[in-house]
């Protein structure tokens, strides 16, 4: 029965997914569809149309395995990698800035909500 709920949890966040690509194909939009669909179940979620119990298991799940899920673009950036050569300096300081930007908004944001749930108290 746990199986069934989460191929049913996983199922769900793939219609999140396949909503924001439709979105994004039918007007033409500049974002990634993925990243839409997620905006769109964050709304859901915001707007308590939808639990986040229903998709906690597929989503843990889906987490737990996230290393072994970017293998295939791994393997794809080593399958073209003579398109990367004479960019590695370029590519290291582009993910050192990406990396220090995430953490640093990630630290702001959690700063951000520990302050306010301090002040609900």
């Amino acid at each position: 029965m746990e199986s069934i709920r989460i191929v049913i949890h996983i199922g769900i966040l793939y219609l999140f997914y396949y909503a924001g690509e439709w979105i994004q194909e039918t007007l033409n939009l500049m974002i990634p569809g993925s990243i839409i669909g997620m905006l769109l179940l964050l709304c859901f979620f915001y707007l308590k149309i939808f639990r986040f119990e229903y998709v906690e298991k597929g989503a843990n799940l889906l987490l737990s395995h996230m290393p072994f899920l970017f293998l295939p673009a791994t393997a794809g950036i080593m399958a073209y990698f003579q398109i990367f050569i004479g960019f590695g300096l370029w590519l290291v300081v582009i993910v050192f800035l990406s990396t220090l930007t995430v953490m640093v908004a990630s630290g702001w944001t959690a700063q951000f909500i520990e302050k306010r749930r301090k002040s609900n108290e």
